[in-house]
């Protein structure tokens, strides 16, 4: 007879736990900036809403996004799907199916928060402080070409275990979470592999930038420093003057010829420091 109750209380206890669980994970992902509370993809809740967040897309349409290349956005190579915004594969070319796309407006001081879904072997980036107007650069020689990704500082999006750019560069600094060419990551960075969400968290303010993936941080530096100065003149980029210093930019998802799907681009302004 008392074998019911007994069953109740194990589940009860079981519930708990598992609520509790949920509680804990919402808390980490609030402490990274992010936007816990949400209970759907690609909304924002009053609490966010208060503390001045709002949606960089919307989940639906192509609002506030274009070509890096034109005002239209691509008309191919980029899909909207089940609240995802889906880079499509093509030939594995940089930018040579659709092209990257960029926020409408420019930002200085912010942060920006994104959920993305890598397929096996992908190769993506989000960046910040875009510059349209200036011409490609060949990942190998550093010279300007015509066919490329708009220039930028790059959260890499990369499967390391499969993708040969993880070899890359010095140090690791090619790889997922890294200042793509300039900073690498912690070795011991948390990501989970293609066909799982990731979370990446971008702060930039005054000078400060820092890069966190999946709740811990990654990179931080201050534009324009000596420190900085000299990575990018170790870098790829080093041909192109005051790269990284420029007071505002878009903001950018890269075609870089693998499948890669994000959701949940939030942003909210900052003061400047």
């Amino acid at each position: 007879m008392n074998l019911p109750i007994i069953r109740n209380n194990r589940h009860a206890l079981v519930l708990a736990t598992v609520a509790g669980l949920v509680a804990i994970a919402n808390l980490s992902h609030a402490a990274d900036g992010g936007a816990a509370g949400s209970t759907a993809p690609n909304t924002i809740t009053p609490q966010e809403q208060a503390a001045g967040w709002k949606l960089l897309w919307d989940g639906k349409t192509t609002a506030g996004w274009r070509s890096a290349k034109s005002e239209d956005f691509p008309s191919h190579g980029w899909a909207i799907r089940d609240g995802m915004l889906i880079v499509h594969e093509n030939s594995g070319e940089e930018s040579a199916g659709g092209g990257d796309i960029i926020t409408r407006d420019r930002y200085a001081n912010f942060e920006l928060v994104a959920d993305f879904l890598m397929s096996p072997g992908c190769n993506s980036g989000i960046k910040i402080f875009v510059q349209p107007n200036l011409a490609p650069i060949d990942g190998k020689t550093g010279q300007k070409t015509a066919v490329g990704s708009a220039i930028g500082m790059e959260f890499q999006i990369l499967d390391d275990a499969r993708h040969p750019d993880a070899k890359l560069g010095r140090g690791g600094n090619r790889t997922v979470g890294s200042l793509y060419d300039l900073l690498p990551p912690p070795y011991d960075k948390r990501c989970f592999p293609p066909g799982e969400w990731n979370h990446a968290r971008i702060l930039s303010q005054g000078k400060h930038v820092e890069f966190w993936l999946n709740g811990s941080k990654t990179v931080e530096f201050e534009r324009g420093s000596s420190e900085f100065r000299q990575l990018v003149a170790s870098s790829k980029f080093r041909n192109i003057p005051g790269f990284g210093e420029w007071p505002d930019g878009h903001i950018l998802l890269q075609e870089h010829g693998s499948q890669v799907s994000f959701r949940n681009l939030k942003i909210r302004i900052l003061p400047d420091k």
